[in-house]
């Protein structure tokens, strides 16, 4: 299973213009070329029946609703013939909320300090290099929290960086932009109400996070939505507890961002995936499951990547 976020640039995930487009076109024709393209709920369907998968099958996904899935990703896979899924955070349709991530992002970017005090710490900000370096830390030690302590450090922190920011196109789908996607046919996914990172909520938040996402994303695209992409999706941004609540809030499985192959032993709440970025090539890509994942993932790589 693969999976992406963004084409177009963003401040978190910044490129040359034009060159997440191209990047993307580049890796559709090459996994249209060297695999076979299944539908993410198919595939569940298939796994949990005992069925067996076409050789070298992949499901495509899609985590967090940036705008430019409708007028880049889904028309690049329509043009293919190619099936998604796409994972959608209710409140961020809603505009409740904002994405943290690429809010701590774009304060870097127009950053006017030369240094930040946090948490006990100074950091340097007087090169680009140096506010990377700052960045990265920020946003490793902010997923260690609550998302509650999240937002208050990541608005006291841009406050502290940057001139509030000017107004500019929307980077998030709204609930028109979801309805149109789910319009195209291809797959819709819940990523939670706001975002969190669920292991680090108590078990009420994330009954919540999980339930009324689902809820929200039924009644407000009329169809049923019975698959989860965790956020962040690492080892211990879910758990135990995580899944077991998934389940009874009634989705069928669950996607992480732990990179691996998914076969019939996999658990159905901790379905591995390789999530890349629109610039990374097919060698690089299938090395990555090479690395992280078993004896089978090398002999896919050494199938896929000569002719890649």
């Amino acid at each position: 299973m693969l999976g992406w976020h963004n084409i177009d640039p963003t401040p978190f995930y910044p490129a040359a213009p034009g060159a997440g487009r191209r990047g993307f076109e580049r890796q559709l024709a090459a996994i249209d070329r060297l695999g076979t393209v299944v539908p993410l709920s198919d595939a569940v369907d298939t796994l949990a029946a005992g069925g067996s998968l076409p050789p070298r099958a992949v499901a495509l996904t899609f985590d967090d609703g940036y705008a430019d899935w409708l007028d880049a990703a889904v028309p690049a896979l329509d043009r293919r013939g190619l099936h998604g899924t796409f994972f959608l955070v209710s409140d961020i349709l809603s505009e409740r909320i904002g994405a943290w991530w690429e809010e701590l992002a774009d304060a870097f970017d127009r950053c006017t300090a030369t240094s930040l005090e946090w948490a006990g710490r100074t950091h340097d900000l007087t090169t680009p290099v140096a506010r990377r370096a700052a960045q990265d830390a920020l946003k490793d030690e902010l997923k260690l929290v609550d998302r509650a302590t999240r937002v208050e450090a990541v608005s006291r922190i841009a406050g502290r960086l940057a001139p509030p920011a000017p107004e500019r196109p929307p980077m998030f789908l709204d609930w028109a932009g979801a309805r149109a996607l789910a319009a195209t046919g291809h797959g819709i996914g819940s990523h939670t109400v706001t975002h969190p990172i669920l292991a680090r909520e108590d078990a009420a938040t994330q009954r919540h996070e999980l339930a009324a996402s689902r809820t929200a994303l039924e009644e407000g695209l009329g169809q049923t939505v019975d698959l989860l992409a965790y956020p962040n999706g690492n080892a211990g941004d879910y758990d135990q507890q995580t899944m077991e609540l998934a389940r009874a809030a009634g989705y069928r499985a669950a996607v992480t961002t732990r990179p691996g192959l998914v076969g019939p032993q996999e658990p159905p709440f901790a379905m591995h995936r390789v999530v890349l970025t629109p610039l990374t090539d097919v060698a690089e890509l299938f090395g990555k499951v090479a690395r992280k994942g078993t004896g089978m993932a090398r002999r896919v790589v050494r199938t896929l990547t000569p002719t890649g």
